[in-house]
């Protein structure tokens, strides 16, 4: 089992960046599959961004598309989120996820097996 430990969450202008970092422990990274989830007050958990286990195939929400991107460094055990031009409609838990699976788009919740305890991003405007 692995365990995940989300970072760098915080409170930001909008038009601002933040960097999230996802720190494993007790398996290797290499693993999994790695995905970014979030969840505002009042509303589901949303998928944000995943990364296959090569590091090179990537997919994100329509709404996070062209502002976030999804990283992983597996000789450090860590996945990243990088955010740029924050908007307030951002502000949310972000949590990171770990896939076993090779298979499907893991853009659902429902594939994941492992999350972190969710780190806070507020966008204010």
């Amino acid at each position: 089992q692995v365990q995940l430990v989300e970072s760098g969450g915080g409170l930001v202008q909008a038009g601002g960046s933040l960097r999230l970092s996802c720190q494993a422990s007790g398996d290797t990274v290499s693993n999994y599959a790695m995905g970014w989830f979030r969840q505002a007050p009042g509303k589901e958990r949303e998928f944000v961004s995943r990364i296959k286990r090569s590091g090179t195939i990537t997919s994100y929400a329509d709404s996070v598309k062209g502002r976030f991107t999804i990283s992983r460094d597996n000789a450090k055990n860590t996945a990243y989120l990088q955010m740029n031009s924050l908007k307030p409609e951002d502000t949310a838990v972000y949590y990171c996820a770990a896939d076993t699976s090779a298979l499907g788009s893991q853009r659902s919740p429902f594939e994941y097996e492992y999350w972190g305890q969710g780190t806070q991003v507020t966008v204010s405007s």
